[in-house]
């Protein structure tokens, strides 16, 4: 699945993952690839990303995410997910 991770000052990530596990306003919830379409309202806390088997690079905070487990700490925002597609807008 490919996930992309905004913010109003720029884009955080942009990969593929296999999961994430996000900070919903009802409830922490997880995508996982085949997901039916959603969209949430997030509020503060972490959105932890499992990458895909294989897969080791992203475009993380200008760098390349190099562990195959990482946090996003966000203070709120709107998560899509449709067709395999994650867009998180964060705070």
């Amino acid at each position: 699945m490919l996930l992309e991770v905004i913010t109003p000052e720029k884009l955080l990530f942009k990969g593929e993952v296999a999961h994430v596990q996000m900070p919903g306003i009802d409830g922490s919830f997880g995508v996982l690839k085949g997901h039916a379409p959603l969209i949430s309202a997030l509020k503060a806390g972490v959105v932890s990303v499992q990458q895909a088997d294989g897969e080791k690079e992203g475009e993380y905070a200008d760098t390349k995410a190099n562990s195959e487990h990482f946090d996003f700490d966000v203070k709120g925002g709107v998560v899509e997910v449709y067709e395999n597609k994650i867009i998180i807008l964060a705070e």
